[in-house]
């Protein structure tokens, strides 16, 4: 047993010898390939056996013999491990590169495409990861496309709309200063329209600016739809006899939503005002709400003939009004951006659909439990 012991710690010795000379010569190594680290490790195997078998061989005075024995098996596994570590080692940094060309394509604003050949199990997670993050760059870059198209469009739309009633209102204050206006009531009236308009203009920017930086402060209180709609369609009933068209609402259910109700008036009110400007003459716009799986449907069905099937994924977008025409009554294309962007501080989605004839708003907001009485 005594003999066990001291050849275990002369082995134990030399092993540990081997393994500090290793530890210093990775350390010296770190920053250089993984080829030579793993032939490193490799050495320090072989080594700390060579050494501890030489340590035991000294204290134990085995014969030049044996220990020439000893020492080219040894010797022997050592090439062998070492040709192994540095086939592992090119074959690992091969596999590393590749994947950095390949990891590099998406860094310059192309697609990542992980590189066909095997490699090992954390390679292909580190493949996979940033296949996944390549996928999320492309959406984002597809998003801030999208957002400078739209912001473009809407700086070109923005300046034309307020560059036409500033003209206007130019020309008829210099007719009335004059004093070559005709009719100046007529002249004052009309003023006052414009500025109605620009300031409503102007409160639509803000109330975007304010749901874009999350500054849009809600003041939720538990309500019935039914109310809320009755509320709305008051407010919209002038504009809908102007244009003749008829509100309906009588598939209004009573259903209780927990909501800022200035907020959501608006959106009820953009929506109204949306529909009614693109239903044709004795045409109909309907408001419905009800329970849904997914929460409380409130919806606008209007006869604007429907919108195209490209333009329907648009539609919320800001600066987006479904025409060319950069004239009144388009607008400046902010409301139903607007209403998209309220809907989603209340936890809720907007949609859009084509149906017969026209097309069929959604506002999905989460559903409260009824009351019982």
């Amino acid at each position: 047993m005594r003999d066990i012991l001291l050849i275990a710690l002369f082995a134990f010795l030399g092993a540990v010898g081997a393994g500090l000379l290793g530890a210093v010569a990775l350390r010296l190594l770190r920053r250089r390939s993984l080829t030579a680290s793993i032939a490193v490790v490799a050495s320090v195997a072989v080594g700390a056996m060579l050494a501890g078998t030489l340590a035991v061989a000294w204290a134990m005075f085995l014969s030049p013999h044996d220990l020439t024995v000893v020492t080219t098996v040894v010797a022997m596994a050592a090439a062998v491990s070492l040709a192994t570590a540095l086939l592992l080692g090119r074959w690992v940094v091969a596999r590393s590169r590749e994947l950095a060309v390949a990891a590099r394509s998406f860094g310059d604003g192309g697609d990542f495409a992980a590189p066909g050949v095997p490699a090992t199990a954390e390679l292909e997670a580190l493949g996979r990861e940033l296949a996944a993050t390549s996928a999320k760059l492309a959406e984002s870059r597809d998003r801030e496309r999208a957002l400078e198209t739209s912001r473009r469009e809407l700086v070109a739309w923005i300046s034309h709309d307020l560059r036409t009633p500033l003209a206007g209102l130019r020309a008829m204050s210099e007719a009335l200063e004059d004093g070559v206006a005709a009719d100046p009531d007529r002249y004052l009236r009309q003023i006052r329209t414009e500025v109605e308009r620009l300031n409503g203009m102007v409160g639509d920017l803000f109330e975007l600016s304010r749901i874009h930086v999350g500054a849009l402060a809600l003041s939720p209180s538990r309500m019935s739809l039914y109310d809320l709609v009755g509320d709305a369609l008051a407010g919209a009933d002038p504009l809908a006899r102007e244009h003749g068209v008829r509100l309906v609402g009588d598939q209004v259910e009573p259903v209780p939503v927990e909501v800022d109700g200035k907020e959501m008036s608006r959106v009820l009110g953009n929506l109204l005002v949306n529909a009614i400007r693109r239903t044709p003459a004795d045409g109909t716009v309907a408001v419905a709400a009800e329970r849904s799986p997914e929460g409380v449907v409130l919806s606008v069905t209007d006869g604007c003939g429907g919108i195209p099937e490209e333009d329907l994924p648009r539609v919320f977008d800001t600066g987006w009004r479904g025409t060319h025409a950069r004239t009144p009554p388009a607008g400046a294309g902010l409301g139903l951006a607007i209403v998209r962007g309220i809907v989603e501080a209340h936890k809720g989605h907007a949609a859009v659909r084509n149906i017969p004839g026209g097309c069929r708003f959604e506002v999905t907001l989460p559903a409260l439990p009824a009351v019982e009485g």
